[in-house]
């Protein structure tokens, strides 16, 4: 049984609920751990993402819930370090490593915000070529954790996410299989979980997690591993469906 879940928001970034309630509801939920992970802050685009002059009031909030809490569950205070981020993640807990964006032209794409701005991009930057697009952010995930330095590889085809209900790319392209596969044997060398994250599946975008079930299936043939991952941005997020995956993360 899964008894720790170190994905999630609060709102502190683009999460709905304060960090107590995110710890509450994971009491409930049986868990033993529980890690609050705001995203970064990116200089670039500060629409969802802790501001710099809150990061100390973040960090001092998780604390005191864990002193809170203590006999209770055990709270980590993490951080979703987005590639493109600069901020120093000295005094978290942990790291996930996340790729948000695509550089291109000098331009920052988000991968996961809407359909529309992928259509866009790819039109604008790759000669209307979906699968160059593929390319660069497998190519930019490859690197997530020289950047990063991570503990945990963060949601590795994000820019799936509209993919199953708005098709943008056949995910049997041999050009997004060449690209990920070679994303995967560089990350491979670094010996850092992937994540396997239930947070599309809770939201409605998607019905399997990130990774897909061909990418899992390729990363456990070649020896990496994993752990679960909800992603929650409210409370009923939390350890969502991890019942369903606790398998692949015990190595059955």
């Amino acid at each position: 049984m899964i008894t720790k879940d170190l994905h999630m928001h609060t709102c502190y970034c683009d999460g709905s609920a304060a960090p107590e309630d995110m710890v509450i509801s994971a009491i409930d939920k049986g868990l033993s751990t529980v890690g609050i992970s705001g995203h970064s802050y990116t200089f670039f685009d500060e629409s969802y993402c802790m501001q710099k002059a809150a990061v100390p009031r973040y960090l001092a909030e998780c604390r005191y819930l864990r002193a809170k809490y203590f006999d209770r569950i055990h709270v980590l205070c993490g951080v979703e370090q987005d590639y493109y981020s600069d901020y120093p993640t000295d005094e978290f807990d942990y790291v996930i490593g996340s790729v948000h964006y695509v550089k291109v032209d000098g331009e920052y794409i988000p991968v996961d915000e809407s359909v529309a701005i992928l259509q866009d991009a790819v039109e604008k930057h790759f000669n209307g070529d979906i699968y160059a697009l593929c390319e660069l952010y497998f190519a930019t995930v490859a690197d997530v954790v020289n950047k990063t330095d991570c503990d945990i590889i963060g949601h590795f085809d994000l820019i799936s996410k509209f993919n199953e209900r708005e098709p943008l790319f056949d995910i049997r392209h041999p050009r997004y299989i060449a690209a990920w596969q070679k994303a995967v044997d560089t990350l491979l060398k670094h010996d850092v979980p992937f994540e396997i994250n239930t947070g599309a599946i809770s939201r409605g975008y998607r019905t399997s997690p990130y990774p897909n079930e061909d990418m899992i299936a390729y990363i456990k043939e070649h020896g990496g591993r994993f752990v679960l991952s909800s992603d929650a941005h409210s409370t009923d997020g939390i350890a969502y469906k991890f019942e369903d995956y606790e398998d692949l993360v015990n190595g059955e």
